[in-house]
């Protein structure tokens, strides 16, 4: 399994770039993924928007937001949103927040 180390720690994930055990999750990692999954050198008040909404709502209700729920909530376009994470909302977002791998995301 393919692993991602950050500040000497080494986290697990999956063949596509997901954490393998999304409890682990933190900013640090949300930074490296950022960079090694995405090419984010920096992630953006508006990046850690869509993050920080789309992990909250996953510890609430246990799945992904829908992508118009992500824009509804933090009011960014959805055009906007894909500029911000080179893989989409669904793959992306979710990876850098360190969710699983959406249902219905290819």
């Amino acid at each position: 399994m393919p692993e991602i180390e950050i500040n000497g720690n080494k986290i697990e994930l999956n063949e596509e770039g997901f954490m393998a055990n999304p409890k682990e999750w933190n900013e640090e990692i949300a930074k490296a993924l950022g960079k090694a999954e995405e090419g984010l050198d920096e992630l953006t008040k508006d990046h850690w928007a869509v993050i920080n909404y789309i992990r909250g709502y996953y510890l609430e209700k246990e799945l992904a937001p829908m992508v118009r729920k992500i824009c509804k909530h933090t009011g960014l376009k959805l055009k906007y949103i894909f500029e911000l994470f080179p893989s989409g909302p669904a793959k992306g977002a979710c990876k850098l927040a360190g969710l699983p791998k959406p249902d219905g995301c290819v």
